[in-house]
């Protein structure tokens, strides 16, 4: 299964782009994975914090396929813990589908179209992360839950 980060912009802080870059490379073996940012709206004054969201998520809309598995990151969603990705993912693998899409949203949020098209709602837990932060950590729980479901020791419960 391919593995695809699809985000409201790309990371603008080195260490981050890194990290991100990092576990993605380490997705290789597991039907590797990407990084796909799609443009962030013009914010000013006028512009309404609704209309800018609706924007990134017809961006966003845009990119998936009818096809793919979606879990939007949004902080009403599920907390999950490494073990829960690890068993989401494996029951992803055998939904028959080819890519699994973690989409995470700009500054302002996830539009509310795009979580109506997710197949689940998965949350970090009560702290609001930056959007890039929230990047990295998405790959790295990726790459964990592969590790886990491989039997490797990257991952000590």
């Amino acid at each position: 299964m391919k593995h695809l980060l699809l985000t409201v912009g790309k990371p603008k802080q080195t260490y981050l782009a890194q990290g991100i870059d990092d576990y993605l490379a380490r997705l290789k073996p597991y039907g590797g994975g990407s990084l796909v940012g799609v443009r962030p709206a013009k914010l000013g004054p006028k512009t309404p914090d609704e209309s800018a969201k609706a924007e990134e998520g017809q961006r966003l809309l845009a990119r998936l396929d009818q096809r793919d598995l979606v879990w939007a990151l949004e902080i009403k969603g599920k907390a999950w813990s490494s073990l829960q990705w690890a068993k989401a993912l494996e029951k992803a693998r055998l939904s028959g589908r080819s890519r699994l899409v973690l989409v995470i949203g700009g500054a302002l949020g996830l539009d509310p179209a795009v979580a109506r098209r997710a197949d689940q709602l998965v949350s970090f837990g009560p702290p609001t992360l930056a959007h890039e932060l929230a990047a990295l950590v998405a790959a790295e729980q990726l790459y964990r839950a592969c590790t886990i479901l491989a039997g490797l020791p990257y991952h000590r419960a």
